[in-house]
Order: structure tokens, then C-alpha cells, then sequence
């Protein structure tokens, strides 16, 4: 089963180490999601995106080899491949957004005809993209 939503990088982090920080909307529509047995998208970019903030300045309170296993192993997860389907979004969205793994998780939702689930102010005010916020 194609999943119906995709998550941006920071959505990732905190469902899996601190679900508290989402959203009524997110929480509720991941745990439908799970109920349903369907599966949620996470761009591959994401995963380059989450190295990075665990050697940056924002810590992930779970330990990346744990959330990476996770993401490897839950069936709920379904990474999406970066293609060229989606890097040729990237190059139609224009200005629209500047930070390129922004430009590849919007892409990918619109691609894959995805609801994003995001927090990002930049994103929902681009309306590029349906979003759950």
C-alpha cells in the first residue's frame, strides 16, 4: 500500500523521540494511520537531514543509530527514493523555497500526490503542497 502522507525530516525526529513536540493534528493523523496499518513516506533526503542534526547543534534525545534502525525496521516507515521525477520538481519550483532539502520534501509530496506533514512556516505559507501542520 502507497502511503497517503509524507514526513518532513523534523516530524521524523520528534514522532520517534519525543511524540509530544507534534501536533494534535500530526498525532492524530500518524496514530490513523498506524491504526489502518498504513504506511507513512519519509523522503530519502530526510535521512541526510537527520545525520546532520545529530551532529549539530539541535541533539536527538533517541540515539540516530536507534532512530535509523528504526526507520530501517518499522514497517510503518516507507523511504522514497530521491529520482529524477523529483529533481526535476525541484528545478520547476523556481524560488519558491531556498533550502534545497525543503525543495526535495516538497517535490517528493508533490510527486508522489502526498498530504505533507509539517510545522515549517515556510512550507505551509508556499501552499506549494497540502499540508497537515
Amino acid at each position: 500500500m502507497n502511503p497517503r502522507f509524507l514526513l518532513d525530516t523534523h516530524v521524523v525526529v520528534r514522532w520517534l523521540s519525543n511524540p509530544k513536540k507534534l501536533s494534535r493534528e500530526q498525532n492524530r493523523v500518524l496514530e490513523e494511520a498506524i491504526r489502518h496499518g498504513e504506511r507513512v513516506g519519509v523522503s530519502a533526503i530526510s535521512l541526510l537531514e537527520i545525520a546532520m542534526l545529530a551532529e549539530g547543534r539541535q541533539r536527538i534525545s533517541t540515539g540516530l543509530n536507534d532512530l535509523f534502525h528504526q526507520l530501517d525496521e518499522n514497517p510503518a516507515f516507507r523511504i522514497i527514493p530521491f529520482t529524477s521525477d523529483i529533481a526535476q520538481e525541484v528545478a520547476a519550483l523556481g524560488g519558491s523555497l531556498r533550502d534545497p532539502a525543503d525543495r526535495v520534501i516538497v517535490s517528493t509530496a508533490r510527486i508522489h500526490r502526498l498530504r505533507l506533514l509539517t510545522s515549517d512556516q515556510r512550507i505551509i505559507e508556499s501552499k506549494l503542497v497540502p499540508v497537515v501542520d
